[in-house]
């Protein structure tokens, strides 16, 4: 009997398919079906996975581990919508008795990148007006970078300033880099890199291909994703735990 139920036990684990990596096409077309089929507002949307970031932040980083100085988040927002992302990250992280900082060189005239910015205003987070450089960074101005900057939208053969010198900035540092969904100047598509290398990745419905090879601390925030694109994608998402809305793979 034993052995009987060791073999169908064999037998159900072999039959569960692997997590799917997408691809930049396959990101759009679920986007747009959450969108256009689902009615998910892209404030929602963006709601949804800020605040699933700053969650696996404090995850990564608990409070507790960084007692010997204040927790000093710098995020690094870029114009598109993984800026908003990063936006909405540092108000919960504010939220959470994290102290986050802002650096967002170039803001979009995108009405809900504007008022996400105003709501870290009212939270009374600081925008800087310059990057700090590697030597402040290194210094322990700060306990953690989030790369919030070009995500899914930039074409990472072609990335102009300011975010180029500040790709340059970050590879140079030693302190803890998360980055948002896609690490910036990552092509998508490809699990080799050469540009940044996080310590955490939080992956946004399901991971990228760039995804596949990444050995730090990864996180998915996908549990929102309706049952029926579930399955027409075959994401084959992993169970997530209790009520939690992220888990680490």
């Amino acid at each position: 009997m034993d052995k009987m139920n060791h073999s169908s036990a064999e037998a159900e684990a072999e039959t569960i398919e692997p997590l799917r990596f997408l691809s930049k096409g396959d990101m759009a077309a679920i986007e747009t079906e959450l969108v256009r089929d689902y009615k998910f507002g892209q404030q929602q949307l963006v709601e949804i996975w800020g605040q699933a970031c700053a969650l696996a932040i404090t995850k990564a980083y608990p409070l507790s581990s960084l007692t010997k100085k204040q927790p000093t988040v710098l995020v690094i927002c870029g114009p598109d919508q993984n800026g908003s992302i990063g936006l909405v990250c540092a108000r919960h992280l504010r939220i959470f008795d994290y102290e986050p900082t802002i650096y967002h060189p170039k803001r979009s005239s995108h009405s809900l990148h504007q008022d996400f910015t105003v709501q870290c205003e009212k939270m009374d987070i600081p925008f800087l007006s310059y990057l700090p450089t590697e030597v402040q960074l290194i210094n322990d101005a700060y306990n953690l970078v989030v790369d919030a900057m070009l995500g899914l939208e930039e074409d990472c053969s072609n990335i102009k300033e300011p975010y180029s010198g500040i790709l340059a900035t970050l590879k140079q540092i030693k302190i803890p880099i998360a980055s948002v969904d896609v690490p910036s100047g990552w092509d998508v598509e490809e699990p080799s890199q050469d540009g940044i290398n996080p310590d955490v990745l939080i992956s946004l419905i399901a991971p990228k291909k760039c995804a596949t090879n990444f050995s730090g601390k990864h996180f998915l925030a996908g549990r929102f994703l309706p049952y029926d694109i579930q399955k027409k994608y075959e994401l084959n998402l992993p169970d997530y735990s209790g009520t939690d809305c992220l888990i680490e793979l």
